[in-house]
């Protein structure tokens, strides 16, 4: 008997273990300040351009950073990081600010209005050159 609950214990354990190591790789909560943070840690323009980074979910949202490029990469690579909203939702009842900023097309710069979590429009956090 002792054997069996020890295996049963060994067997729990793995089990546990597995489903942590599997929640660590997938995006989870994500506070305010932990947006912050992210926000104002650099970035390598190389690794990242072209690339959609899924942050995790921030008061209940999905969050994105956004890196795109164009004309002369990965020097005008910008980071964008904005709510990812549901089809037909508003920007202000999730919780965000609605922001334009430049986002590199082809040749030239075009505006773009994102939905930017609120923690990080005084900073400016949400778009970085």
């Amino acid at each position: 008997m002792p054997r069996t609950a020890t295996a049963v214990l060994t067997l729990l354990f793995t089990l546990a273990g597995a489903g942590c190591t599997t929640r660590a790789s997938e995006p989870g909560l994500l506070d305010d300040a932990a947006l912050a943070a992210y926000a104002a840690k650099p970035f390598d323009k190389h690794a990242m351009m072209g690339r959609t980074v899924e942050l995790g979910r921030n008061h209940g949202v999905a969050v994105v950073a956004e890196f795109p490029c164009s004309d002369v990469c990965p020097q005008y690579t910008v980071r964008i990081i904005h709510y990812r909203l549901p089809e037909g939702a508003d920007c202000a009842s999730a919780g965000g600010v609605e922001k334009t900023v430049g986002v590199p097309v082809a040749i030239a710069v075009l505006p773009k209005t994102f939905c930017v979590p609120e923690a990080l429009v005084d900073s400016g956090g949400y778009y970085t050159r």
